[in-house]
């Protein structure tokens, strides 16, 4: 008799696959933090820089022992939530405190340089190099640096916004065609690149000495021109060197700006600063702007609602019809009712809002009427509302639908036989029972609807403005008015923004309680 085959221990064979998993996940964490770490210290990334390092010591703890199993399943979803959702919040309620927006984005230090490179003019006598811009960083954002080539003796300088022009050695960088084509430590800009930072490269001014410095021209060239401004680091001032002007920092509504004698601002740019609650008195102290923001609201809980309604309206009576066993071909229709539903919602939007035009729009040539749908604040929400309806009206019907078999069949057998009619069925038992199983997914409706920006920007692009009003449209709900306040056009105000985003936040939690108090009334239907 034979003795029994030990067992086969394979601990050490399925745990080699996991231990090389581990290594190359653990290796690719720190080879990614070993090349943004120096790349955020540089753009001087503080915040995100802390997020990065304290994840990465996370990871390496949680992920390289055996130890921690709870931690190894929640660090992933803590994580994104951290960096997705509570970043965020922490951000935007920190900027409502500023007044970061158009002119008020850099540190004053750069406000300065902005200035000072913007009062550089060219002279008969200026001196042109082929320029190439490099950076370190952001190619569009910057910082830049700009390599200079004197095509007349081949010298190769450079210099940035804080470092003087200088000439740089041979060896450090790569001239083809009289322009730098390669230096150490850089990345040479193209010239789409060049393009899509030109903008922030107008603001580029490398001094020379303190009476002149050098501007960017075009693409590839740049020039010494004369500073007619000149800064006094010691006195805090501006002075203009043609006039004799001094200008001193002083306070301009809720931000510091550099203003001439009489106290009034004499240059567009300021510097990021601290306004404290100026940003929530002006929301709700300001009647033009308050009024805007109420106007919105209300506008905005009339379209979530009427739209929930609308669809489900709809959708639940389109689902009792095709819910009718005596009705043939009930697969048929459901498929036709479900098409609007498959089509993308963005393209969908848009085929609409050319249904909408008054002149050549599909709705007025078919019915033969003259309706400015987009153009009048009124037919402008009707619009809105009728296309969001045969947008969400199939959502409502699947829900229905599947709500409507899910509700036994002896519960009606029941009513009927208690003498009620086929309408008092489905009014008093049918909608009842319903509702239960589908108010949570009436409620997310509503709070998809409340900041349903698609619906709005794509249609009518917030529209119809009253002549001279940038900051709401007829149709803007409020998460379009916040997005025009940051973007729009007459100007981005991301602290203003902000301040009316923590507003809107502050909202939407107050009907989301209402909402929810509602729902729990809803399950004491028997």
């Amino acid at each position: 008799m034979t003795s029994p085959l030990p067992p086969v221990h394979r601990e050490r064979s399925t745990s080699i696959p996991a231990v090389l998993v581990r290594i190359i996940v653990l290796g690719a964490v720190l080879a990614v933090t070993a090349f943004t770490v120096p790349l955020m210290i540089q753009q001087q990334q503080w915040m995100w820089l802390a997020v990065m390092v304290l994840a990465a010591i996370a990871i390496f703890v949680i992920y390289s022992t055996k130890r921690f199993i709870p931690g190894k399943y929640l660090f992933p979803g803590t994580f994104f939530l951290a960096v997705f959702l509570i970043t965020p919040i922490i951000l935007t309620v920190g900027y409502s405190f500023t007044n970061y927006g158009d002119g008020t984005r850099g540190t004053k230090e750069q406000a300065v340089n902005s200035i000072i490179a913007n009062s550089v003019v060219q002279t008969d006598d200026s001196t042109w190099y082929n320029m190439s811009v490099a950076t370190q960083g952001d190619p569009v954002e910057g910082p830049f640096t700009l390599f200079l080539v004197d095509p007349a003796t081949g010298t190769v300088y450079s210099g940035d916004e804080e470092t003087e022009l200088a000439p740089v050695p041979s060896a450090d960088v790569t001239v083809e065609n009289n322009y730098v084509t390669e230096a150490s430590g850089y990345t040479i800009l193209e010239a789409r690149e060049v393009n899509d930072a030109y903008n922030a490269l107008q603001e580029v001014a490398v001094p020379v000495d303190e009476n002149s410095a050098v501007r960017v021209q075009g693409a590839n060239q740049a020039y010494v021109g004369t500073t007619l401004l000149t800064y006094d680091e010691a006195a805090d001032t501006i002075t203009d060197t043609q006039t004799g002007a001094v200008y001193t920092v002083g306070t301009v509504g809720d931000s510091e700006y550099f203003v001439n004698e009489n106290g009034e601002r004499a240059f567009s740019q300021s510097w990021l600063q601290n306004v404290g609650w100026s940003n929530y008195q002006r929301l709700f102290t300001d009647s033009n702007i308050a009024g805007q923001f109420l106007a919105a609201f209300a506008w905005t809980l009339v379209f979530a609602l009427g739209s929930v309604a609308l669809t489900f309206v709809v959708g639940f009576a389109l689902a009792l019809i095709l819910n009718d066993e005596r009705l043939k071909g009930r697969r048929l229709y459901r498929s036709i009712l479900l098409m609007p539903y498959a089509v993308p919602g963005f393209i969908a939007l848009l085929v609409w809002s050319n249904f909408y035009n008054q002149d050549f729009g599909l709705i007025n040539t078919t019915l033969g009427i003259n309706v400015n749908w987009l153009g009048d604040p009124t037919m402008a929400k009707i619009a809105v509302l009728l296309t969001n309806l045969w947008m969400g009206f199939p959502y409502m019907f699947i829900v229905s639908t599947g709500a409507l078999q899910a509700i036994p069949g002896d519960v009606m057998e029941a009513a009927r036989i208690d003498g009620a009619s086929r309408f008092q069925t489905t009014v008093k038992v049918v909608t009842p029972l319903l509702l239960v199983a589908v108010a949570p997914l009436l409620v997310a409706s509503f709070a998809f609807n409340f900041n349903n920006f698609n619906a709005i920007e794509l249609l009518t692009e917030g529209g119809p403005f009253l002549p001279g009003e940038y900051t709401r449209g007829g149709t803007d709900i409020l998460i379009s008015m916040i997005y025009r306040i940051a973007f729009g056009g007459s100007g981005a105000d991301f602290g203003f923004a902000s301040a009316v985003s923590v507003a809107l936040f502050a909202l939407t939690g107050v009907l989301a309680a209402i909402q929810f108090r509602f729902t729990s009334v809803l399950e004491d239907v028997n």
